[in-house]
């Protein structure tokens, strides 16, 4: 497990995110990023999660009222996993990644067969 203070995690994830290239960063459409401690029960190894309507999903109709789409990343099993800093580090930017794959409609399968599982 890896002690970082919650500024420094939010800190990791800022930098995960400037780390993807803009142009796919212009591509996102209503997201928030979140960071939550735990994920709710059962999914308590949960390390992200991404809420909302893929842009494959999406139809003309789709943004009257909706609210933001949500990719949360959870502190707590992120950092149980990693062993040390620089691995939560690389565990953050690949979970950043993968829940922002979900908004383009990426599924686990593909991704984990990308190696972004």
């Amino acid at each position: 497990m890896v002690s970082m203070s919650e500024e420094d995690f939010e800190n990791a994830v800022g930098d995960a995110l400037d780390g993807v290239p803009p142009e796919l960063m212009r591509l996102l459409d209503n997201v928030v990023f979140l960071v939550e401690e735990e994920p709710a029960e059962p999914d308590a190894d949960l390390l992200g999660l991404y809420e909302g309507t893929p842009l494959t999903e999406r139809d003309s109709g789709w943004a009257a009222g909706s609210l933001p789409d949500r990719i949360t990343l959870y502190r707590g099993p992120l950092s149980r996993m990693c062993a040390d800093r620089e691995e939560l580090i690389d565990e953050i930017a690949v979970t950043v990644v993968h829940e922002i794959a979900h908004h383009f409609g990426i599924d686990d399968a593909t991704l984990h067969d990308l190696g972004w599982g």
